[in-house]
Order: structure tokens, then C-alpha cells, then sequence
């Protein structure tokens, strides 16, 4: 009795001992990634030995919104991901195409499953390292996984290369997003749960995957003035992979070019009202497209202005952009700008070239050797240049079309697109809100919105600017674009923003080099109403003799 009692138990310590090193292993292989708040006091410090102000940074993290939430619906779904399969799987994803990523699929390398989880892994995996983490994602979408799983049952012979089927994307956290709350970075719109935007639908039509919402600059940088691009006290303050702490983000459409330059999505959506998208896509070495105005519904988009503002696509090249812009163009009837745009934007850019094309280019911009470079590339591709010097015309009460506009149209977005649970109703709501508590809410002010408070434009004063600005920016651009034929005008980043946005032209961004320094830059194609299929050839045509776009170091 005594011998099977000792056999039964060196067989029990045995069994137990096998079941731990499983444990072991396991924990080994898969260690819990959590976030942990750190002190940012030598960080901070950093910054204010900057040269660019606005990177004297007052905190890096939301002081309102724990990470971990970010991804704690998706966790479980990660523990059978290991470390050894997402190095697997960056060789077929990291800076692939979305032609690329489909044949993949459409051949068995990959299924979309894993594709998503590759993505969800990668943006917890730097998000979680305080050394690394750019504060570029707000939320992620919880059913998200299911959807691709359900992707996967369909037979893949039938998808199309060029399509956003099975895609993950991130949304702008200022675009109403069923599922998600849309917060536009304020704590006010914390629990702002909204139906779907119509760029979502259309998104959604396509079987896109909505991977989640990208950090912003707060209200679209509509609040302070001054103050850091990318922060929101939802989400922190976004940072540039490519200088991180270092370079700014770019603004307001901060997450949303930062989660394509990191590969932490397929593509993303940022919106402009002016330079929200040509700004972030520039600095952080993405593409970035500002159609022109109605090209793309603003429905269940949080406001600035009516006026001015678009949705656009921000992806790692030309013809992604051209996908993505496909996915979402269509006549929306509750927008009063909306059009119906039918070109074939994919299909137009194969084949083209820079030959016989023309372009103006800024003679005060050459100075920048990064853009004589690229003017430089492109005559020896054949096209045709000519020096040309705008005048720099002033833009007067620019900043009343915006007042008034969001004066009026925050308040219906709130009414009509709104969650019931958002408590404020208007630009007073909000400033009263917000001084409540200052420090998490508004650590550096809100000027911008007391701005709208004061402002005191009547509706037909601000009929007439509107017209005067819209001619005096078509002016600029026209009387070269007219004397010389030019197909583009081409600026860097978004210095010549304002203009295209108060001539409600369209604008393409397309990576143009690095500095000494590392910076990004980008070469900002400018053309006539309507002319996005030209702008994406020219940018194509462009990409395929420059191809400057690299990977940031630390995100490889």
C-alpha cells in the first residue's frame, strides 16, 4: 500500500511539474502585455529644450483614459498569436500595397483573420512600450475579429485586388463609427455613441474592416491656440514615428497619419478643414489626399466647417489612396455639397507618366533642396516646369468662416448625427464644460473656442467673405494655372493649405524625402475643382521616380 501511494504521488509531482513548465513556456512565450503610467517629468523636460514651441509638451499621456482599454476586448482573442508568428507574418504585411496583401490572401499566405490580428498585435505591442508608444490609436473596434472571420468564409477567387474587402482601417475618432464612440479627443464627447457616418457605410458596403479610431488633434485642432499638434485629452498626445518627442505629428488628422506611417493599419481616413490632412500625411511620409469639397460626404462627421470641410484618404502610397478613395465616393442627399463622382480613380493611374505634363513651381520654394530635387526628378521625366511667384495675397477674416460655421454647425451635428448621451449642445455648453476642470480638460486653454463665443460676423457679412476669400484664393492659383496650362501647381506640406482650402481646390501629398535631421517632407500637388484623378496620376507618375518613402527606424 505504502509503494502505490509513493507511485501515485511521484506521479502526481510529475504531471504537476510537466504542467508548470507548460505554464512556464506558455508565459514565456506569450508574457501579459500590459501598459504601465510612468513618470513623465524627464520627457516633458525634453521638450522644452525644442526650438518649435509647440512642442513644449505639458504631458504624454490621457490623463483620462487608462491604454489598456484600448485593446482589453481583444486580448483573449491574442494569447494563441505568438511573437514568432507576427515576425512571420511582417515579411507578407509591413508596407505592402493593397493589391499585394490581396493576392496574398487570395493564395493561402494569409487570411484576413490574421491579418487583423497582425495589425491589433503590432499597435498593442508599441503602444505598451512607453519608449515607443505614439499614442495613435483611441479605440479598436471589439467585434473586429468576428467580421474577419467572416470575411474568410467567402470564396476568394472573387475579390477584387483592388478593392478594400477585408482591409483594416482606421477612422478618424471624429467620424461616427457604430460600436465605437466618436469622441473627436474630448471629454465631453467621451461617450458620444453614434450611428454610422455615410463614408462609414460606404466603407462598411465594401467590407472594409473597421480596425478603429485614430487619435486627433482635439475638436480638429479647433480648440487652443498654440498648442501642440495631436493632442486630445482622450487620447494623449500623438507623436511622430519618425522623431518621436522630437518632430511634431502633424495636425489634426495626427493619429491617422501616424498609424499609416507605423503600419499599424492597412490605411486611415483624417479629415481637413484646412491642412488637417496634407499636414499629417507630409510629416509623417504617407500620401494624403484633400478632395475637393462634396467629392466625399461630411455626414456623421463632428464639424468645423461646412463650408470647408472633407473627409480623405491617408495611405502608404498612390494607389492605395486611389483605392481607398474609391471605396467611399458617392451622392449623399442629407449633404447639401455631395456629388456624384464616377471616375475610375484605380484604374486611370495605371500606365501614366510625367511625360509632356506640366507644372508650376513655386521660385522661392527651391531654395528647399528637397524640393529641387524632386522638381528636378520630374523634368527628367519629362515634364515640362515653369518658375512661377504668387503674390502672397492675405486671407482676411478667414478665421470668421470658421467661428460662425462652427457656431451653427456643431449644434446640428450634436441634434442630428449626435449620441443621446452628449450633454453639451453647443459652443457655450463646451466652454463652460470645460472649465470645470482645466487641467484635464483644457491644459492648454481653449482661445479657439472663447474665440467663436465673441465673434460677432452676421450671416451676410460672412456670405460676403466666404466669396471674396474663394476669389481672391482662385485668383492665386489661376493666373498661373491659366498663362502656362499647368496640369498641377506644387508646393510642400501644407504651405499653400489655406489657399486651396478657401478656393475649395484639390490637394495630393506624396512623400518627398527627409532632411538632414530625419523630418519628412512632402511634395503637395494643387489643382482645379474636381481634378482628383489627375492629381493621383500625377502623384503616381511622381512616386514611381521618386519612391522616397522609408519605414520609420524604430517601427520596422
Amino acid at each position: 500500500m505504502k509503494n502505490i501511494s509513493l507511485f501515485l504521488l511521484t506521479i502526481f509531482v510529475l504531471i504537476s511539474c510537466k504542467q508548470q513548465q507548460k505554464e512556464v513556456v506558455k508565459d514565456k512565450l506569450e508574457p501579459k502585455v500590459v501598459w504601465q503610467p510612468y513618470d513623465e517629468t524627464a520627457d516633458l523636460a525634453a521638450t522644452q529644450e525644442l526650438e518649435q514651441t509647440r512642442m513644449h509638451l505639458k504631458l504624454v499621456n490621457s490623463k483620462v483614459v487608462d491604454k489598456n482599454d484600448i485593446w482589453s476586448t481583444l486580448a483573449s482573442e491574442l494569447e494563441n498569436f505568438s511573437e514568432e508568428k507576427y515576425n512571420e507574418l511582417k515579411e507578407v504585411v509591413l508596407e505592402k500595397d493593397i493589391p499585394t496583401l490581396q493576392k496574398t490572401i487570395k493564395e493561402g499566405k494569409i487570411t484576413y483573420e490574421e491579418l487583423t490580428k497582425f495589425y491589433v498585435y503590432r499597435i498593442r505591442k508599441y503602444e505598451s512600450d512607453n519608449k515607443l508608444s505614439l499614442n495613435s490609436v483611441i479605440s479598436l473596434n471589439p467585434e473586429v475579429f468576428n467580421e474577419a472571420r467572416i470575411l474568410d468564409k467567402t470564396d476568394k477567387s472573387t475579390i477584387d485586388v483592388n478593392s478594400v474587402f477585408g482591409m483594416p482601417i482606421l477612422l478618424k475618432d471624429n467620424i461616427n463609427t457604430k460600436g465605437m464612440p466618436t469622441t473627436a479627443g474630448a471629454i465631453a464627447f467621451q461617450n458620444n455613441h453614434t450611428n454610422n457616418a455615410f463614408i462609414t457605410k460606404k466603407l462598411l458596403e465594401k467590407n472594409a474592416l473597421i480596425l478603429g479610431k485614430a487619435n486627433l488633434s482635439e475638436w480638429a485642432y479647433f480648440l487652443c491656440s498654440g498648442c501642440p499638434v495631436g493632442y486630445s485629452a482622450i487620447g494623449g498626445q500623438t507623436m511622430n514615428p519618425y522623431g518621436r518627442m522630437i518632430f511634431e505629428s502633424g495636425g489634426s488628422s495626427s493619429g491617422s497619419g501616424v498609424t499609416v506611417a507605423a503600419n499599424f493599419c492597412v490605411a486611415a481616413i483624417g479629415t481637413e478643414t484646412s491642412g488637417s490632412i496634407l499636414s499629417p500625411a507630409s510629416q509623417n511620409s504617407v500620401v494624403g489626399l484633400k478632395p475637393t469639397i462634396g467629392v466625399l460626404s461630411r455626414t456623421g462627421i463632428v464639424p468645423i466647417s461646412s463650408t470647408l470641410d472633407t473627409p480623405g484618404p491617408m495611405t502608404k502610397n498612390v494607389i492605395d489612396n486611389a483605392i481607398l478613395l474609391k471605396a467611399v465616393v458617392g451622392k449623399d442627399n442629407d449633404d447639401a455639397a455631395s456629388i456624384e463622382l464616377k471616375d475610375n480613380f484605380v484604374d486611370s493611374i495605371k500606365g501614366v507618366s510625367l511625360k509632356n505634363r506640366r507644372f508650376g513651381v513655386i521660385k522661392e520654394l527651391l531654395e528647399d533642396s528637397l524640393y529641387q530635387i524632386a522638381v528636378n526628378k520630374i523634368k527628367d521625366a519629362g515634364a515640362s516646369v515653369y518658375e512661377i511667384e504668387p503674390k502672397q495675397t492675405p486671407l482676411p477674416s478667414f478665421l470668421s468662416i470658421l467661428n460662425i460655421d462652427m457656431k451653427n454647425d456643431l449644434p446640428d451635428y450634436i441634434s442630428t448625427q449626435g449620441g443621446n448621451n452628449v450633454n453639451i449642445k453647443n459652443i457655450e455648453d463646451a466652454v463652460a464644460f470645460n472649465n470645470q476642470d482645466t487641467v484635464r480638460r483644457i491644459p492648454y486653454g481653449q482661445q479657439l473656442f472663447e474665440g467663436i463665443l465673441v465673434d460677432s460676423t452676421t450671416s451676410d457679412e460672412l456670405k460676403v467673405i466666404k466669396e471674396n476669400l474663394k476669389k481672391v484664393a482662385r485668383n492665386y492659383f489661376d493666373i498661373h494655372i491659366d498663362a502656362h496650362k499647368l496640369d498641377a501647381i506644387l508646393s510642400i506640406n501644407n504651405y499653400h493649405a489655406g489657399y486651396a482650402a478657401v478656393a475649395k481646390y484639390p490637394a495630393l501629398t506624396v512623400p518627398m524625402g527627409y532632411t538632414l535631421k530625419g523630418q519628412p517632407k512632402g511634395l503637395t500637388l494643387i489643382a482645379k475643382p474636381f481634378s482628383e484623378t489627375k492629381l493621383l496620376q500625377l502623384g503616381y507618375a511622381y512616386e514611381q521616380v521618386s519612391k522616397e518613402r522609408k519605414t520609420p527606424v524604430n517601427y520596422k
